[in-house]
């Protein structure tokens, strides 16, 4: 990766590792509020299922602190880890999902065992405690908003854990709501809130689990990266894709057969595919291209046209129309014509670039045209992908068929 990019990158992740830490701090300050307010409505209302949400809430500050500490960590640089120290965020949110389990049991435990008669109480205790129930809401929203936005799998836990917790709060307004009348649901409540905090611990323990485990990242982004593989024009196929997550980081490895060109070639080629891979994919710490050459059983020529009839336009990138012309290496014919409209006809600037970068998607070997392109910025396009360029006076396609056709069985004689 050239210098100045890399320069852009650690300063860009330098940007998105102090949101995300300031993030973290906000969950801490939260839930150090929730803690206290709901301890003290614990405390004068004599509700367990409050005091088991109060204590899921304590809980939700250590696991802020080790999330901002885990955050910190994996942003260090060890030369005894080449890769990184990213699955620390990982390991931090393995250990938020077995505190949220320790929670969930404790609370369980108490509301079986423990005396849970409630204290009679002021009827302000449940329009407060429903009120609490927005403050994880939303907290919880904006973390896993900016950890999707950052792919922070720390952070993301913390917010699905937060939202969980609405429906904790939620369960117990509604257990003293029925305390005030008189009906004795509070172990119940607190049983619930127990569930609610296990499903939200094993939800955050599997996500976990299949980044340290090495699990391929979704299909959906290894799909986009192996088109971007596939785009590039001298890319034949993708042979081999593996694509890891790495904390909030994707680690790419790919072998891939490429038509037979020069090393150096072959190296802009990969600099190519890793640059469009980082355009699509966000958070992409490292691509790696295994290029192998690969000999094609035809040879692919492409000729702007005149109209669809196959006359040879005498323009490049005017040419509302181009032939894709596919010969076999082994019988010297043509095997398929393919006639395309240029979509770059009718732009009033640059014709001629983007009527190359629109062949490249169908990777020609050779472009033919009566117009010489030296100097010009579709002889650029076609060069920097390897494509060959030459002037033809055919006037039409049969005539062109014709040509390459002998050409290729003369060059088949020679070799013979």
């Amino acid at each position: 990766m050239p210098e100045e990019k890399e320069n852009d990158l650690i300063s860009k992740r330098k940007k998105e590792d102090s949101v995300i830490r300031k993030v973290a701090f906000y969950s801490l300050v939260v839930n150090t509020f929730l803690v206290i307010v709901k301890l003290y409505l614990a405390w004068i209302s004599g509700s367990l299922a409050l005091e088991a949400d109060a204590i899921n809430s304590l809980i939700d500050i250590f696991a802020s602190l080790a999330l901002i500490a885990g955050i910190w960590l994996s942003g260090l640089k060890s030369n005894k880890f080449p890769y990184g120290l990213y699955k620390i965020e990982n390991f931090v949110s393995i250990l938020i999902a077995f505190l949220v389990f320790l929670t969930a049991w404790e609370i369980l435990i108490n509301a079986i065992y423990e005396d849970s008669t409630v204290l009679g109480f002021s009827g302000w205790v449940l329009p407060a405690v429903a009120g609490l129930a927005s403050v994880p809401y939303l907290l919880g929203t904006y973390e896993v908003k900016i950890g999707k936005k950052y792919n922070s799998p720390g952070l993301i836990a913390d917010g699905k854990q937060h939202k969980v917790d609405v429906l904790s709060t939620l369960v117990v307004f509604f257990a003293l709501f029925a305390q005030y009348f008189g009906v004795p649901v509070d172990s119940i409540g607190a049983i619930i809130v127990a569930g609610f905090i296990a499903y939200s611990g094993w939800e955050i323990l599997k996500d976990s689990m299949k980044t340290l485990l090495d699990a391929s990242i979704d299909y959906k982004t290894r799909d986009l990266i192996k088109s971007a593989i596939n785009s590039d024009p001298v890319v034949i196929c993708t042979k081999e894709l593996n694509a890891r997550n790495s904390g909030r980081y994707i680690f790419v490895e790919a072998v891939v057969n490429m038509k037979k060109t020069d090393l150096s070639k072959a190296h802009l080629a990969s600099e190519r595919i890793e640059s469009k891979i980082r355009d699509l994919v966000p958070n992409v710490e490292r691509v790696v291209i295994h290029y192998e050459p690969k000999e094609r059983s035809f040879i692919r020529y492409a000729v702007p046209l005149e109209n669809r009839d196959g006359d040879i336009s005498p323009h490049f990138g005017e040419a509302p129309y181009f032939a894709i012309l596919d010969f076999n290496f082994r019988d010297a014919k043509l095997l398929r014509k393919e006639i395309l409209q240029n979509p770059a006809a009718g732009l009033d600037k640059q014709k001629g670039m983007r009527s190359a970068e629109f062949l490249l998607k169908y990777k020609p070997d050779l472009v033919f045209s009566k117009q010489k392109l030296t100097g010009k910025s579709a002889e650029y396009v076609f060069e920097s992908a390897g494509v060959l360029l030459k002037i033809t006076d055919a006037d039409n396609t049969s005539e062109l068929i014709e040509k390459i056709e002998a050409e290729m069985e003369s060059r088949k004689e020679e070799n013979s």
